[in-house]
């Protein structure tokens, strides 16, 4: 299995990728204005960079539920000089979390070689057509209405089946617009209209998204589903989350998506040594 971004490839099977989250917005619901200054962010980036990340998604609109959307030219202000400073020759992939195709167009350009969209369940050819024409790789999430209403009563019959057509059909949409299958990585979007049950019965029906022999994308790091199991506030949830992540990984996880890269970084390489000494078994 390929993932392709522009004129780079990962190839599966190797160990999981680690993408490091930097947030350059005032109101992400975890490190919200850490790194609103390009400076701070460009230093972030790199030390994501030195503690192991694999690539490094960048975003500048908060899509934490209830959160209010911000138009192309404020969301450009705040990625756009931190694109700049870390230039093309930055040692790892860069993606960006948006779902406008005009944003998406424009960093693109600027030096991204990925699209992270939420939205990616919207109906719109705009962005896709971005995507194809740029050849950038492609997160394709499921979210249930949206960043302002998800969270309000989300509803499935059996949420792992609805959002397996999810991704046949988008797969299958893609692929009429231009964007190849090698281009896409899947995301379930645990915690984007899903309830605390619905994101376990995703986490423990992960492995029935291998039949579409796509990378799946797990972001968990830090989401309030993780406190209402285990207690603690947002910077107290790094341990939740790592259990998430080691479970997601032995159902065929292979992108994660996270804020804490070196923790992240360091229990993967623990579990990588544990799986390969039990299959020498």
């Amino acid at each position: 299995m390929e993932w392709r971004a522009k004129n780079l490839s990962f190839r599966f099977p190797r160990r999981p990728i680690v993408m490091g989250v930097l947030n350059v917005t005032p109101d992400s619901f975890s490190d919200g204005s850490h790194f609103l200054d390009p400076g701070s962010a460009v230093d972030r980036a790199f030390r994501m960079v030195d503690e192991g990340a694999d690539m490094v998604d960048i975003g500048g609109e908060s899509t934490r539920p209830g959160a209010t959307p911000v138009g192309e030219a404020e969301e450009l202000r705040r990625l756009l000089p931190v694109l700049e400073r870390l230039g093309r020759q930055f040692p790892v992939p860069i993606s960006v979390d948006t779902r406008k195709s005009t944003v998406a167009r424009v960093v693109l350009e600027a030096g991204a070689s990925l699209i992270n969209d939420i939205e990616a369940a919207r109906g719109s050819e705009a962005m896709w057509q971005t995507v194809a024409s740029a050849g950038a790789g492609y997160v394709a999430m499921h979210m249930q209405g949206t960043p302002q209403t998800m969270q309000l009563a989300p509803t499935y019959g059996d949420v792992v089946a609805e959002i397996n057509d999810f991704f046949s059909e988008t797969l299958i949409q893609l692929k009429q617009i231009g964007v190849e299958p090698e281009q896409v990585a899947l995301d379930p979007g645990i915690g984007f209209g899903k309830t605390v049950d619905q994101n376990l019965k995703l986490l423990t029906g992960l492995d029935a998204y291998k039949k579409h022999h796509r990378p799946i994308v797990l972001g968990v790091s830090r989401k309030s589903f993780l406190g209402k199991i285990s207690g603690g506030e947002s910077g107290e949830r790094l341990s939740a989350a790592l259990a998430c992540t080691l479970f997601a990984a032995s159902r065929g996880c292979s992108v994660f998506r996270t804020h804490d890269v070196l923790e992240t970084v360091r229990a993967l390489r623990m579990w990588e040594a544990l799986a390969g000494q039990e299959e020498e078994l």
